[in-house]
């Protein structure tokens, strides 16, 4: 879903709820919750939104109305090589969609 749908769907009440992913090299992505899928949010040419920071998240996202937004980390031991896959859920975090100051 790129941004400007993104924004169209969350002011007509459409989005439950939108996760920033952690990735890796400290990157992060917007996944959208709509409709029970799970949607990466992506840029004007159609590759996947990368952003730096959760208050880079923020600054583009201050148009959208409140909505539920999570901080996701996936489990360390996803990403280690070797390790056996767990069952477990990774770590959502709420978090305000405007900055604290």
């Amino acid at each position: 879903m790129k941004l400007h749908d993104l924004l169209v769907h969350a002011h007509a009440g459409h989005v439950d709820e939108l996760n920033l992913v952690s990735l890796e090299g400290g990157i992060y992505v917007l996944e959208v919750h709509m409709d029970g899928k799970a949607l990466p949010v992506k840029d004007e040419h159609g590759k996947i939104l990368h952003l730096r920071s959760v208050e880079h998240a923020r600054d583009v996202l201050q148009q959208l109305p409140r909505l539920p937004f999570h901080l996701v980390h996936a489990e360390v031991h996803d990403e280690m090589c070797g390790m056996q896959p767990a069952a477990c859920q990774p770590l959502r975090v709420p978090i305000s969609m405007n900055s604290a100051w």
